[in-house]
């Protein structure tokens, strides 16, 4: 294969699952020895102007002078991918190899107007490969059948010591999707026990929601055990899972949920919401185990939207592993079983390559 165009949305700056895969991707694939070249399609994607559609059916069919003639392989990361299905189509007729990088489906409650340009992009893909098999099951659900599953991989990292108090951390952007708030609302009903917490993410991709979560936690008189770190890379974001005991990812969309295996790569067992793909990310463990148990090095709880009543089992649950050292022992013991037999992002280049060599030129 001689060469690959990875476009990605030029919007989201901050540091995302979608944006973490797709650089480690990029550096696996390089890694192979493959060329790639990587292009930040700018745009309001998912919801791009016409002119940005043109410029991302120039960089797809590769018609543009200023562009040049193109790889034979573009991948299109999804966000993009779905606000452009009228060039995905146009780029099909004129037989180029355009494949689409599924990280996260739009939302079930999507308009169906958007639903319908998704499939449409989609359906127009010489191959979808998804970051995970729930998003691959959510296509399937919607009649778009026969994509391929990448999972992510994690990269090795030190065992984690932990605080005393327990250390809790929120690793994730500060968005609604990610509830953040039903974090903040879960701790202030578990005041009476010793622990900390950090909310470790970009408080700069939703400003309103960061705020609205800030002002919870003055009000929720947390301020003096729940810190909002901002964004975190290199070192300091190491010695916050360094001091970490347990990690939460509560988010109400989830395709799969890397900061998730992160945590287990440091040992730290996590917390998911159930029904969404951090399920799977935490299940790696279990099947990574040495004695082919079931044990999961944490738990899926299951947390409906809307009223007091997810904040109040989250908090029992978070009750439960303060107040019981049986099972922060069980879930740290599991963590610590599955920490070196992550998958690596080396196999998540290697399982691409295989998809684009299989279909490469079958349009």
């Amino acid at each position: 294969m001689a060469s690959i165009r990875l476009l990605v949305p030029g919007n989201i700056q901050h540091s995302s699952g979608g944006n973490i895969y797709n650089a480690r991707l990029v550096a696996g694939l390089k890694a192979l020895g493959e060329e790639v070249e990587v292009v930040a399609a700018e745009g309001g994607w998912p919801t791009p102007s016409a002119r940005e559609r043109r410029r991302l059916g120039a960089l797809l069919g590769g018609r543009d002078p200023e562009v040049g003639p193109g790889p034979p392989v573009v991948i299109v990361d999804g966000l993009v991918a779905v606000g452009a299905p009228d060039e995905l189509e146009l780029a099909a007729k004129a037989g180029r190899e355009t494949w689409v990088l599924e990280h996260m489906p739009l939302p079930e409650t999507s308009d169906p107007a958007s639903l319908e340009r998704e499939a449409r992009a989609l359906r127009a893909a010489t191959g979808v490969i998804c970051t995970s098999t729930w998003a691959a099951t959510k296509l399937a659900e919607r009649g778009i059948t026969g994509s391929s599953v990448a999972l992510p991989g994690v990269e090795p990292a030190p065992e984690a010591p932990g605080s005393n108090p327990p250390h809790l951390a929120v690793v994730a952007a500060l968005l609604p999707n990610k509830d953040q708030l039903l974090a903040v609302e879960a701790l202030a009903g578990i005041q009476d026990l010793e622990w900390t917490a950090s909310l470790v993410g970009s408080d700069q991709a939703d400003p309103d929601y960061a705020g609205t979560v800030k002002a919870a936690i003055a009000d929720l008189g947390l301020e003096s055990r729940v810190q909002l770190t901002g964004e975190l890379t290199g070192e300091a974001l190491e010695a916050e899972w360094a001091r970490t005991d347990l990690s939460l990812l509560v988010s109400r969309n989830e395709a799969f949920g890397m900061a998730v295996t992160e945590s287990l790569a440091h040992g730290i067992p996590a917390l998911v919401r159930a029904g969404t793909g951090a399920v799977e990310a935490l299940s790696l463990a279990k099947l990574a185990a040495a004695d082919g148990g079931a044990r999961l090095p944490g738990a899926a709880v299951a947390l409906p939207e809307g009223g007091q009543e997810s904040p109040l089992l989250l908090a029992g649950v978070l009750r439960r592993w303060l107040e019981d050292s049986g099972i922060r022992r069980s879930w740290q013991a599991a963590a610590l079983e599955a920490r070196t037999r992550l998958p690596d992002w080396n196999g998540t280049a290697q399982t691409v390559l295989h998809l684009l060599a299989g279909r490469e030129g079958k349009g």
